[in-house]
C-alpha cells in the first residue's frame, strides 16, 4: 500500500464513516455533499479531452472525447449509491479513461432517489445504451463503479432480454451487486472499510428501492440466473464491504464459461480511482482498465 493511499484512507474515514445518516432526505443531501470528486478537482483533470453536453431522447449526459478518437464507445456509469453524483463528479475517472483508451466516453447523468426510484436509473442507462450503439454499431464497452457497476451488470441483462447487442467487455469498480447486504464481506469487512458500515447498505438500497424487492435481479445482479456475460473486469478493496459484491459476480460468470478477472488491491477504499495520477493504486486502476477496454473495442 502506498503512503499516498494511506494518507487518502485516513481522510475519507475521517470524513464520510458514519453508522447512520438519517431519513432519506439527510441521506442523500448528506451524500451529495460528500460523494464523487469536486468540482475544481474534477475540472482540472478533465484535461486532454473535448466535453459535449447531450440531452435528447430522454439521455442526460455528457460525451468525453480525445484527440483523434479510435472506433467504439465507452458508455460510463457513475456511482454514488443511486441517490448522488453525475458526470461532473466522475470527470477525473471518464476523462481518464477517455484519453487511455483513445475512445470517446458517453457519461450518463441518470435520474437520482429518493425522487426516482428502481427502475428509473436503470431505465435511463438503457437509453443511453442505445445511443452509444448507434454512435458505435462496432462495439460498446460498458464500465461503471459502485452503484454504477451494477447498474452495468443490470444492463447487460436486460439488453439480453430485449435482444440487444451485448457489450464488447464490462468494467466494474467495486460494484454494488447485492442490495440486501447479505454477503460475508459485510461481516469479515465490518470494521475495516474506510467509508462505510453494514447499516449503511440497507439505508441506502431501501432509498433506491422503495417497495421493490432487494433480490430483484435488475436491482441486485448477485442474484441473477446464470449466464454467460461479455469479457468482464472486477476491481475491489480489500477491505470493503463490497469485496464480495465482485468477488461472487466474477466466480458465477466464471463458472458459466465467461472471461473474467478480478483484482484485490489491499487497503483501496471505496471509488478509489477519482484519485486517479496521485494515488498510484487509482492510476493502476484506470490503466489496467484502460488496456482491457482497448484489447476488447480494437
Amino acid at each position: 500500500m502506498s503512503w499516498r493511499l494511506r494518507v487518502a484512507r485516513r481522510l475519507v474515514r475521517a470524513l464520510v464513516r458514519e453508522r447512520y445518516w438519517g431519513d432519506e432526505r439527510a441521506l442523500a443531501q448528506r451524500a451529495r455533499k460528500l460523494f464523487g470528486s469536486p468540482r475544481p478537482w474534477a475540472v482540472l483533470m478533465s484535461r486532454g479531452v473535448t466535453i459535449t453536453a447531450i440531452a435528447e431522447n430522454g439521455v442526460r449526459g455528457e460525451w468525453l472525447a480525445p484527440w483523434d478518437p479510435h472506433p467504439g464507445v465507452l458508455l460510463y456509469i457513475h456511482g454514488g449509491g443511486y441517490v448522488s453524483c453525475s458526470p461532473m463528479t466522475h470527470r477525473p475517472i471518464t476523462a481518464a479513461l477517455a484519453r487511455r483508451t483513445r475512445r470517446r466516453v458517453l457519461s450518463v447523468d441518470y435520474r437520482l432517489a429518493p425522487e426516482h426510484r428502481f427502475p428509473a436509473a436503470l431505465d435511463d442507462v438503457m437509453a443511453a445504451y442505445r445511443v452509444a450503439l448507434a454512435a458505435a454499431p462496432r462495439g460498446v464497452a460498458v464500465a461503471g463503479d459502485s452503484a454504477g457497476g451494477g447498474l452495468a451488470l443490470a444492463l447487460c441483462e436486460r439488453a439480453r432480454s430485449e435482444g440487444l447487442p451485448s457489450p464488447a467487455c464490462v468494467v466494474c469498480f467495486s460494484p454494488w451487486t447485492d442490495l440486501t447486504g447479505s454477503s460475508e464481506s459485510m461481516r469479515t469487512n465490518a470494521e475495516r472499510d474506510s467509508m462505510f458500515y453494514p447499516a449503511n447498505i440497507a439505508q441506502f438500497a431501501s432509498v433506491y428501492l422503495g417497495t421493490a424487492p432487494p433480490r430483484a435481479s435488475l436491482a441486485s445482479p448477485m442474484f441473477a440466473a446464470p449466464s454467460k456475460l461479455p469479457a468482464s473486469l472486477f476491481h475491489v478493496g480489500a477491505e470493503e464491504l463490497l469485496l464480495d459484491d465482485a468477488r461472487l459476480v466474477h466466480q458465477r460468470a466464471r463458472q458459466s464459461g465467461s472471461e473474467s478477472y478480478l483484482r484485490i488491491f489491499k487497503g483501496a477504499f471505496h471509488a478509489w480511482q477519482h484519485l486517479y495520477g496521485v494515488v498510484p493504486e487509482a492510476t493502476a486502476s484506470i490503466t489496467e482498465a484502460s488496456d482491457f477496454i482497448h484489447r476488447h473495442l480494437d
